[in-house]
């Protein structure tokens, strides 16, 4: 190696011890300017991890317990909806005439009979209806036409600029023909035998009869917000501000069944 050579290397050397020892002293300088309260912020930031930590177990515990009350809730789920099917299949055989000699007129009475029925779950769990029920009179599938009640002028001209909105009479009167056709389409499929029914209808009539026996819609025209497709009505703004309208005047009222939205066409006052 050569004087250059080695020169060089040497002040590289020196350099690199220099720039070393200028580190440390940063570092000496750093550790003394603040002496105590270094110590004071890292006990600051050890008391906040161990109470994140704490926080953290709580919230594993909570769900752990939440998932093992998710098997519970099905049951109970899976048990309410079979005392509620129990319960339809016993409002389908009950006879709509009463003898004389059963008929209480007591209405205190009824209602200590009520809350007793509904305090025996487990009674109502054993009841069997392996036994042919006493043939009960049909009651008369035909309901007469769907009601069309039109809404007037002065009806319309009543409401809020902001619920009329652009709506007209004749949008809103032919909206309810939609209606009534729809309601009039479903009271057919009920009403049908079901040795008559095509096999893509049948699994909605059956769905329709099983809505048209739940109380508040029994005896009623009604139907379903899915047989909403037009001509008139249709699902979009217009439609949903119709009925709206129709609600606030009470020509319909709405329902919910499972997961359909049951729509009820009301009869003139």
């Amino acid at each position: 190696m050569d004087v250059k050579n080695a020169g060089s290397s040497l002040d590289s050397l020196v350099s690199s011890f220099n720039a070393r020892i200028a580190e440390l002293q940063e570092l000496v300088i750093g550790r003394n300017m603040y002496p105590s309260s270094s110590i004071t912020d890292l006990s600051a930031v050890d008391t906040t991890l161990k109470t994140l930590e704490l926080q953290v177990q709580a919230i594993k515990g909570r769900l752990r317990e939440e998932t093992e009350a998710i098997p519970k809730a099905k049951k109970l789920i899976n048990a309410s909806l079979r005392q509620q099917k129990k319960l339809q299949n016993m409002s389908l055989h009950v006879p709509s005439l009463v003898p004389d000699r059963m008929i209480i007129s007591n209405s205190e009475t009824d209602r200590c009979l009520f809350s007793e029925f509904s305090g025996q779950e487990a009674g109502v769990e054993s009841l069997k209806l392996d036994e042919e029920p006493a043939a009960v009179p049909k009651e008369k599938k035909g309901r007469g036409s769907p009601p069309l009640w039109h809404i007037t002028g002065s009806e319309l001209d009543s409401l809020s600029s902001y619920m009329r909105g652009r709506l007209t009479l004749e949008k809103v009167n032919a909206a309810l023909n939609d209606m009534a056709s729809y309601a009039e389409a479903n009271a057919q499929l009920i009403a049908a035998p079901r040795k008559k029914l095509a096999e893509n209808v049948l699994e909605k009539a059956l769905e329709l009869r099983d809505i048209a026996t739940m109380e508040g819609i029994k005896g009623k025209h009604f139907f379903l917000e899915a047989d909403i497709k037009g001509p008139n009505l249709k699902l979009d703004n217009t439609g949903k501000a119709i009925l709206t309208v129709l609600r606030h005047l009470c020509r319909i009222s709405e329902t919910r069944v499972g997961h359909h939205r049951v729509i009820i066409l009301q009869k003139p006052q």
